[in-house]
């Protein structure tokens, strides 16, 4: 398969860079400040700076492309633009990766000789078919044993480079440079001078990180003490988000564990000596206490594992082993970390027994079997309250109604039959017993029907917590949502109840270990602190979000965000400065670096200089990065002549550069940062910056896809960036980015668009580059054909869409009207001229205007600049000479310098003229192609070879008697209404009552109520009123419709020349009364005859 045209691309592409880079076109500084002259407008956005474990990948490329396409708009709207890019280090995925890589090594060798399958299986001496199973288990696990030798040596990375990665520090010093590569041949217009590496390897930052925390201490944002953390035991310490596998942004679940004290004990061996003198409870985990006044019961798993075990205040719990080891994290035990254990049992071993329940209304109820109870989720025994827990009640009724079950787990009559649901809460919509009700109303006849379940219990629950009325106990006449909480105190403060939490889902560390939840020792930032959290509002309501489904995902967040932990014990990163056995996690030193990009360059200078080794261009040492310099430069704090090491001219220029820049203008993300990352952002800011530097617009994205498939490398759906680049060159990979979606959902970047993409840019390219070849001879003058003042308008209004695409961050969109329908107006525009067969050899272009065609190519070049740059570099550097000798003065040498251009009101009356030709030439020739069915014996007709167009200046008057009466009964406030709220289902619009036909029938004169014509336009004028509004009720022209058509007559004729039409004719239907075909003409819609 022929690569001509890619290549052609490919050398297009590095032409390009190569200019800009010697231009440093993308190289910006902050003006000198002068009262006397006008600020330039500036636009800074930002790219949450990617983790360096790894080559970048299809997935950020999505998300990075908003920010560069946006910041390429900007440039050209006048804006003095800055993207600064920043990797970062922080963490510890890349520790932990070196750390596997020299076990790995030690292990087996340098190079490592891993084992085969077959060496991981061990033979057990057990029956034949258990070693069988056994084997293939075994081989499985080993089968899927992935290496970090080979992942690195997947990624490309020479064999004898790898054992260097077995210190971290080479991950710092390797992969941010192959990304800075990556991304100057993607085209991103960063300013590579402000870039940087984070951790304390790099001083500068290291620097600003220990002030931004000195800072929030000051401020009393930070804390000290025992706070539940998600927390990997392997290595014992908090597991941050970026530290996860799996699980990211699972938080810690609290729970009321409700101690329901055993009655009896199981009939299990040494159970006295076991449980002697002790009291015994079944710890339930719940997210509802204000519901334990309605226990009838409790449940466990009949064949599930349970385990006693001896807490440190001499009570014994018996619950499942996943809870004992989240118990084992938050003080229940002598030692964090260690269970205690007495004894294991089934949940067959404790039915029937009768426990006291916490606030329950019976004196006993019993333990009873529940085949869904999960062994993985809370503490393996559930507390059961029918009245308000659909699963509850389906179980307990079950045992109630089958003689058969109770039997076949032995169970007596007085531990099911005389327990009924309780009436605890009054649930609007729902009664007293809200559970029973929603069960009848879904028929759910079994506790085996678990989809039908689950969304009852959904109802249930939001409409108890939101709306229920507690009717029971000391808090009897509250609503539920203020009872919870003071009930959950009252268990707690009185011993009935204890706190124990676990993450929301399950959390595996990039060690390979389950976590747990613990408490920890920790310094944790208090997000959610109510005025912290109300200026983060404030900042909320002022900011472009893009989305309404961004904003919502914002205040959700607000409302459940709380402390966090901002400090470990492992990895890289920046110490505590007062404290510096922790250092400061990668979500926490990662919230206010946009500031740092401000003065990076002139601290560091370079992507030659990332981890900040020497002094930049301001000749500064890290040591003299103090806070109060700091103070100076990010909040003015002070005067630049109190510090003798440094400059004062130096640090007026930095502090300069900060308020110059900021705030952030943009910033763009993966919608799933929303709930830490881009919340943390926010939170940061308000808190250190005052209100003129706090962020103006996020927008977020949703997550990539590669070719409507999750990426993964696993399977081997998964494209690196530089291999994107080299197989669909930097532009086609753009376009499919900006094509993906503009929306929050979930995009998919195709790349079969990408390719199919190397052959429009290439046939873009061909057809300018032939084009300027005889650029003298087309046709030059007035613009006095039909066809050139269409195009010339088109390419108004397509850029003028473009424009507000680009306003609104609409790339798709921006594809569709600055691409696709630019070059489908072009070649109908070809056509109507004369100039759509062209070769080098004999070619028809000069039949186009030379003024329309440069138009076109500006236009072009320009509505794709920021989503395609290489080839408008290129087709600028075509027509940049010709525009400048012919309007005296250049536009600038390259398009990186190009302003949006100038464009004229469209003329929607020739535009309208256009679609009228477009829509008459259509029909005639439907009308060749499908002729209209024959009488039976009819004489065949000869193919017709000339055509007569019949045009009507006034409609009848039945048409205009519909038009009045849908006039007249259109419900504008309805019909704006509906839309509002439900815009993307055209079903739920307002609509017209369905006797509409039969009323305007009745309406019309005796001799048209039988007008075959009639229901037809009725039905179509009313769709077009019922999607688009009363504007289609307008059926005025906005063109002289006989005008137009004698004007372009010669263009009907030689569009319909390929189909045997010589003759075409217009006459005024008027003057052929008689006519048949005559009569069927509309304003705007002319009739036809063929002879």
């Amino acid at each position: 398969m022929s690569t001509a045209r890619r290549d052609a691309l490919l050398r297009i592409q590095e032409n390009s860079q190569l200019k800009w880079r010697s231009m440093n076109v993308f190289e910006e500084d902050a003006p000198d400040p002068d009262p006397s002259l006008p600020k330039q407008p500036k636009y800074v956005v930002t790219f949450p700076y990617p983790y360096c474990n790894g080559f970048l990948h299809i997935g950020h490329a999505f998300t990075l492309s908003k920010a560069e396409f946006m910041v390429g708009y900007k440039r050209m709207k006048g804006f003095k633009c800055l993207y600064p890019f920043g990797f970062h280090c922080t963490g510890m995925p890349i520790q932990t990766c070196a750390n596997k890589l020299a076990k790995e090594i030690d292990t087996y060798g340098c190079p490592p000789v891993f084992p085969s399958d077959d060496d991981h299986v061990r033979e057990e001496n057990v029956s034949a078919d258990k070693a069988k199973a056994k084997k293939g288990k075994v081989a499985s696990k080993a089968s899927k044993q992935t290496y970090q030798w080979d992942i690195l040596k997947e990624n490309g990375i020479d064999e004898q480079m790898i054992p260097k990665f077995a210190d971290a520090l080479e991950w710092l010093k390797y992969f941010p440079h192959q990304n800075v590569i990556d991304l100057s041949n993607f085209g991103l217009k960063a300013d590579w001078r402000r870039s940087f590496i984070t951790t304390e390897v790099n001083p500068y930052y290291d620097s600003f990180i220990r002030w931004q925390f000195n800072k929030l201490r000051q401020l009393n944002k930070i804390k000290f003490g025992k706070r539940n953390a998600v927390y990997s035991p392997i290595d014992s310490q908090p597991c941050a988000d970026h530290d996860r596998a799996s699980g990211e942004g699972v938080q810690p679940q609290e729970y009321t564990l409700i101690k329901m004290k055993l009655l009896k004990l199981p009939d299990i061996p040494n159970v006295a000596q076991l449980f002697a003198h002790k009291d015994v409870f079944l710890p339930a985990a719940t997210l509802r206490p204000e519901t334990m006044y309605g226990q009838t019961n409790c449940w466990v798993l009949p064949s599930g594992d349970y385990t006693a075990y001896q807490l440190s205040n001499g009570e014994i719990y018996i619950a499942s082993p996943h809870s004992g080891r989240n118990m084992a994290y938050q003080d229940f035990f002598e030692e964090f970390g260690k269970t205690s254990e007495l004894c294991t049992l089934k949940g067959s071993d404790l039915i029937g027994l009768p426990v006291k329940a916490p606030l329950a209304q019976y004196e006993e109820i019993f333990v009873l079997p529940l085949l869904t109870v999960s062994m993985v989720k809370g503490t393996g025994i559930v507390t059961s309250v029918p009245s308000d827990a659909p699963d509850d009640y389906r179980g307990l009724m079950d045992l109630k109604e089958k003689d058969a079950l109770r039997a076949k787990f032995d169970l007596k009559d007085e531990w099911v039959l005389p327990f009924e649901p309780i009436p605890i809460i009054e649930t609007p919509g729902f009664g007293n017993l809200a559970a029973v009700e929603a069960c009848k109303r879904h028929k759910i006849r079994s506790q085996n029907d678990k989809d039908v379940l689950g969304r009852a219990k959904e109802e249930v629950y939001k409409a108890g917590f939101y709306n229920g009325v507690l009717q029971v106990g000391e808090m009897a006449g509250e609503p539920v949502m203020k009872a919870k909480t003071k009930i959950r105190e009252h268990l707690i403060n009185t011993g009935m109840g204890r706190s124990y939490s676990e993450p929301e889902k399950k959390v595996m560390s990039r060690s390979g270990d389950e976590c747990v939840v613990a408490l920890c020792d920790q310094w944790y930032l208090e997000y959610g602190e109510p005025e912290w959290r109300s200026q983060v509002r404030k900042c909320l309501d002022n900011m472009n979000v893009y989305a309404d489904e961004t904003r919502h995902g914002f205040e959700a967040v607000l409302e459940w965000l709380r402390e966090w932990a901002c400090s470990r014990q492992f990895g890289l990163g920046t110490k505590l400065p007062w404290d510096e056995n922790w250092l400061i996690e990668s979500l926490s030193d990662s919230t206010i670096y946009m500031a740092f990009y401000t003065v990076a360059h002139l601290l560091q200078g370079g992507a030659d200089n990332l981890d900040g080794h020497k002094a930049g261009p301001a000749g500064i040492s890290p040591a003299d990065m103090n806070d109060k310099v700091w103070d100076f430069i990010m909040l003015g704090e002070g005067s630049a002549s109190d510090f003798g090491s440094i400059d004062a001219t130096v640090l007026k220029k930095m502090r300069q550069e900060f308020l110059y820049w900021y705030p952030v203008d943009l910033r763009v993300s993966g919608k799933d940062l929303i709930g830490n990352h881009l919340t943390f952002f926010l939170y940061n800011h308000v808190a250190i910056f005052p209100e003129e530097h706090w962020p103006q617009g996020i927008r977020v994205n949703g997550h990539a896809l590669l070719n409507a498939e999750k990426m993964s490398k696993s399977t081997g759906n998964f494209l690196t960036l530089r291999d994107a680049i080299a197989q669909y060159t930097a532009d086609g990979v753009r376009f499919a980015l900006a094509d993906a979606s503009d929306t929050v959902e979930d995009a998919n970047v195709a790349m079969k668009t990408a390719d199919e993409t190397i052959l429009k840019l290439w046939t873009l390219v061909d057809f300018v580059e032939e084009a300027m070849e005889i650029i003298d001879k087309m046709v030059t003058g007035p613009l006095t054909r039909f066809a050139d003042r269409v195009f010339m308008n088109q390419l108004n209004r397509q850029l003028r869409l473009t424009e507000a695409a680009y306003e609104q961050a609409m790339f798709r969109e921006v594809v569709k009207t600055g691409f696709f329908e630019i070059m489908n107006d072009l070649g109908k525009y070809r056509e109507f001229v004369g100039a759509d067969k062209s070769s080098r050899a004999a070619s028809t272009l000069p039949r186009m205007h030379r003024d329309v065609f440069l138009q076109f190519v500006l236009f072009q070049t320009v509505a794709i600049a920021p989503i395609c740059p290489h080839t408008s570099e290129h087709l600028w550097s075509l027509i940049e000479p010709i525009l400048t000798k012919r309007d005296g003065v250049s536009m600038g040498e390259s398009v990186m310098q190009v302003q949006w251009p100038a464009t004229d009101e469209p003329d929607e009356a020739l535009l309208a003229g256009d679609a009228y030709i477009n829509d008459t030439l259509s029909r005639i020739r439907l009308g060749i192609l499908k002729p209209a069915k024959k009488k039976k014996n009819a004489v065949p007709q000869k193919k017709p070879s000339k055509v007569t167009i019949y045009v009507c200046d006034d409609a009848p008057r039945w048409q205009q008697i519909v038009i009045d009466f849908l006039r007249e009964n259109f419900d504008e406030e309805a019909w704006h209404m509906s839309k509002q709220e439900n815009p993307k289902d055209e079903k739920a619009w307002w609509k017209y009552p369905s006797d509409t036909p039969k009323r305007v029938v009745s309406s019309l004169p005796k001799d048209q109520k039988k007008n075959k014509k009639l229901m037809p336009f009725l039905a179509m004028v009313r769709k077009e009123v019922e999607l688009g509004g009363s504007s289609a009720l307008d059926r005025t022209l906005k063109f002289d419709e006989t005008a137009v058509l004698s004007e372009n007559l010669d263009l009907v004729k030689s569009q319909l020349s390929s189909f045997g039409i010589s003759d075409v004719i217009a006459a005024n239907a008027r003057e052929c009364p008689n006519s048949t075909s005559s009569a069927d003409a509309v304003p705007g819609t002319p009739a036809f005859i063929l002879e």
